[in-house]
């Protein structure tokens, strides 16, 4: 492409003073791109989750191509799907006719390059990622094509973690184009890309296209309402091709470049048995193992993406014998470096494997995680996905296995909108007849609730059984199907009702349990409507998540925490020794119920009253365990193999007993209490 340069006072003006345009037939803006080289990637900027930009490699793109100027536009969209106005406003985003596009999926971005190509006879597409670096870029090697290692702040667009995103405005080209033309390229939107997300090779590339296959698909140049470190030349961002949100659109170029398709990445898939295992017969004898950790550090030279937050678990076991645990792995909670990591305890061993990359949706926040199984052997991975950072406004996604987690159906989502009662909470079962219950936090915070989501054809469509959006609590009828509490631990009665648990929104107890108490939510039509009351328990509170869950042997299974380490009195739980002498006993305990939760008469603490030290990770971090202290925090998260050992994970330790030791009580020195 010519481009002239005048002497005198405009010697030094920004090349995009001459950039070259065309408009098409939709009023789209095209700038001419030339061909050339490039350095695309970068050394990794240093933190684990931009390792997916190294190595940084040469790249030349053979051919000139025509790019949109800005990203596509309302009224250029609904010249395709006039049915997409009707998003306009949604979350308080994209009003105005030249507002970039959002709420469209990738298949809607590829589906108006189809349309568009057969009304002009050309041929649009989206842009290759590395199409789309190099226009970005425009000749620079900074991280931001302003030359600079920043943006400039008039041109942020509320650019942080914000659990509730901030409105703001879409709209196109407020900013100047880059020295190519191009405006927007850093924020307003995220763009989708024609490749499937996947890992760079350092060979010299031609026009690569990306790999031939893929889960995720490819989105560029970081939107609204997240730091700017995600708008650089250089990051790489991986969305589910069906989803729509408030953060992403796109851009499209016009050329008849031939695509240039790398093979597709493979998997890292550890061998796991495939035999069918065969369980001993349950020990009649109480026996309470030694807690063994389940997460460990991986070695330095892994390309796992360990960070030092590890939390929020789910385990289940598996056909073959092994135990499968996953959980999260981030920075900081409302990060969009999280991954999920898992963890397998394989048939017969005393210890679990190092930690693997379990799923990592490249740049989004994906709290939340539940394992579940159902009477087949087939596992069901449910998972919270942002659209952008936080933990608030997630859809979710379900995956399947046949082969006992060794490998995983694409993800599909089955809760589309990125809205709140969809935060993924470990426990998920399957009633009598058959339903899918999966448990969710539906307002996070200290003071919100839960509700649930039903399937009713083994995981395929799924329900949230309420009619109104979130109420308050306690409001007559409670329309709106909140359980009372976060982090609720659900259950089924014999009767067909559901039971709940959770932490916050306490109930004033009664005469022989004054004060505060944890909330009991029971529900007769299946979560759509929750009655409540007062329970015997102490309430729990930050970095404490209970479990409740039926055994084998029929009783309920409640496993919480007698206090919280920063309540200023230290207020523990009674207990009854062997001897029948009372003491005072501190952090996570069980408790068993025989008549469906109306009483809990068996309470034991969870430790064996051997003094060990013990890394909770998590919020939990070290603590001692002595005969009158256990684990303080921790979320937590149980199976029951069919042997009728219990095996209960907090943030960082499995412990392994069994019904029987629950029933009998400790050997205690009370003379020391």
């Amino acid at each position: 492409m010519a481009r002239f340069v005048f002497i005198g006072i405009l010697l030094f003006q920004p090349l995009s003073l001459w950039a070259q345009y065309s408009v098409n037939s939709l009023g789209i803006k095209m700038a001419h791109i030339d061909s050339g080289e490039f350095i695309m990637g970068s050394r990794g900027y240093g933190a684990v989750e931009d390792r997916d930009e190294a190595p940084a490699h040469l790249v030349r793109i053979e051919s000139p191509f025509l790019m949109s100027a800005t990203e596509i536009t309302n009224l250029q969209y609904e010249q395709y799907d006039p049915t997409h106005r009707a998003l306009r406003g949604k979350n308080g985003f994209s009003t105005e006719d030249d507002d970039a596009v959002v709420f469209v999926s990738y298949d809607d971005a590829v589906g108006f390059c189809k349309w568009l190509s057969a009304k002009e006879k050309k041929n649009y597409r989206l842009p290759t990622e590395a199409e789309w670096e190099y226009a970005c870029r425009a000749g620079t090697t900074t991280p931001f094509n302003t030359g600079t290692n920043g943006l400039p702040a008039k041109q942020h667009k509320a650019q942080a973690y914000n659990q509730t995103p901030k409105p703001v405005s879409l709209r196109t080209a407020m900013y100047p184009a880059n020295d190519w033309g191009l405006y927007d390229m850093h924020g307003n939107v995220e763009e989708w890309c024609l490749d499937w997300y996947g890992p760079y090779s350092s060979d010299f590339q031609i026009n690569p296209s990306g790999p031939s296959d893929g889960i995720f698909r490819v989105t560029r140049g970081g939107s609204h309402n997240t730091p700017v470190k995600y708008l650089r030349s250089a990051n790489r961002s991986a969305m589910i091709p069906e989803d729509r949100n408030y953060a992403v659109g796109f851009r499209i170029v016009e050329t008849d470049m031939p695509l240039t398709y790398g093979s597709a990445a493979k998997s890292d898939v550890a061998p796991i048995s495939q035999h069918s295992f065969k369980w001993h017969q349950p020990r009649k004898e109480p026996f309470f193992l030694e807690p063994i950790p389940y997460i460990y550090d991986p070695d330095n030279w892994s390309s796992v993406p360990f960070f030092g937050h590890n939390h929020c678990p789910a385990i289940t076991w598996c056909s073959n014998g092994d135990l499968l645990a996953v959980w999260f792995s981030t920075q900081e909670e409302s990060g969009r470096e999280m991954v999920i990591l898992y963890s397998r305890l394989r048939a017969g061993h005393e210890s679990w494997d190092k930690p693997r990359e379990f799923l990592c949706v490249a740049d989004r926040n994906l709290t939340g995680s539940s394992l579940l199984r159902d009477e087949n052997g087939v596992l069901y991975h449910l998972n919270g996905i942002e659209a952008l950072g936080g933990w608030r406004n997630l859809a979710i996604i379900l995956r399947e296995s046949h082969d006992n987690g060794a490998t995983w159906s694409r993800p599909r989502m089955i809760v589309p909108e990125h809205t709140l009662r969809n935060q993924v909470i470990a426990g998920g079962f399957i009633t009598r007849n058959g339903c899918f219950v999966q448990p969710c936090d539906a307002v996070p915070g200290h003071f919100g609730g839960s509700a649930i989501h039903v399937s009713k054809d083994h995981g395929k469509t799924w329900q949230t059984p309420y009619t109104d959006p979130v109420i308050p609590l306690y409001e007559a009828g409670n329309e709106g199907g909140l359980i009372a509490g976060i982090h609720a631990g659900v259950v089924e009665l014999n009767n067909g009702d559901l039971m709940a648990l959770g932490r916050n929104n306490n109930i004033e107890g009664d005469v022989d349990h004054p004060g505060l108490r944890m909330p009991c939510s029971r529900s007769s039509d299946m979560g759509r409507t929750w009655t409540y009351s007062a329970t015997e328990f102490l309430p729990i509170y930050s970095g404490q998540r209970l479990v409740l869950r039926r055994l084998n042997e029929g009783p309920l299974l409640l496993i919480s925490f007698t206090h919280h380490p920063s309540d200023k009195e230290r207020q523990g739980m009674e207990f009854e020794s062997a001897s029948g002498q009372k003491y005072v006993g501190y952090g996570m305990f069980a408790a068993l119920s025989f008549d469906e939760g109306k009483t809990w008469p068996v309470k034991r603490l969870l430790t064996d009253g051997i003094p060990r030290l013990l890394d909770g990770r998590g919020w939990t971090g070290y603590f001692r365990m002595t005969e009158t202290n256990s684990e303080p925090l921790g979320y937590l998260a149980a199976t029951q193999t069919p042997d009728n050992t219990i095996h209960l994970v907090s943030s960082g330790i499995h412990y392994r007993f069994n019904m029987a030791w629950i029933m009998e009580k400790p050997e205690i020195n009370t003379q020391e209490q």
